[in-house]
């Protein structure tokens, strides 16, 4: 290897950027979410009924707030571009970003949780500094689908972002908004509902009760089950013994007919 192409090596060996000090933090914040039923997708398959967990991490500076939200799925390890939703709040410009800077991608999808979490967001900014501009940014292409790129287009029109599709058919779209205080803090309850401490013990406590009624169905139909058999055990002894005693009769009557 000459000097030269060791000068290119090591000038196409650029350090990576230093982490971000809040990059690795842990959440600190928990709640559970109910997700309803919904019917059946052509794509997606089937959405039933499931909790999902909303894990939260907020931390402050004089120079800028973050709020990262992960949504975690009961026995499934989340990936790290999966899932998360992170809201920056720069206090020198006064600005307010949504990030990470890949895209907000999650499952399940389409049951309502990019609404939930972009209101989220908006309702903690809001409660601060909504009238912060909002930074805005570009829609990735790699949509899988049209529906995908509609549901995603009509996520965030209701949450009070703007789309800008150009004339260039090779540029990416762009979302933004005017300020904080335009974006929305509501979403659909029907399909994501908070579910609170007390309410969670009371769902415990009467999914318990609705499992021990069903025991004890279970346990009265299987008596029945168990005594229909004894009776039917008697019933076939009997209706043998009839069986002899009508065959003996046959042959005695047929033996006194001969005789």
């Amino acid at each position: 290897m000459t000097d030269t192409e060791t000068a290119q090596s090591t000038d196409n060996t650029q350090p990576a950027p230093p982490k971000h000090p809040w990059a690795e933090l842990k959440p600190d914040r928990f709640r559970l979410l109910r997700l309803a039923p919904l019917p059946t997708e052509r794509d997606g398959g089937a959405r039933p009924l499931c909790f999902v967990e909303l894990a939260q991490l907020e931390r402050h500076t004089p120079e800028q707030s973050l709020l990262r939200m992960f949504i975690n799925i009961p026995g499934q390890v989340r990936s790290r571009k999966n899932n998360v939703l992170e809201v920056w709040a720069d206090h020198r410009s006064k600005e307010l970003r949504f990030g990470p800077d890949s895209g907000l991608r999650l499952e399940p999808a389409n049951r309502g949780l990019g609404r939930f979490l972009l209101a989220q967001g908006a309702a903690w900014a809001q409660r601060r500094w909504g009238h912060y501009l909002v930074e805005g940014g570009s829609l990735p292409k790699d949509v899988a689908s049209d529906d995908q790129r509609l549901r995603r287009d009509h996520c965030l029109r209701t949450q009070g972002f703007d789309i800008d599709f150009p004339k260039d058919q090779a540029a990416k779209a762009t979302y933004g908004a005017p300020r904080v205080s335009a974006l929305r803090p509501d979403w659909n309850g029907e399909k994501v509902q908070v579910v609170e401490l007390q309410d969670a013990a009371a769902m415990l406590e009467q999914a318990d009760r609705n499992l021990q009624a069903q025991e004890n169905q279970i346990r009265e139909l299987q008596e029945r089950i168990a005594r229909f058999r004894r009776e039917d055990g008697a019933l076939r002894f009997t209706i043998v013994c009839l069986i002899a005693l009508a065959l003996f009769q046959a042959g005695l009557l047929i033996w006194m007919a001969t005789r």
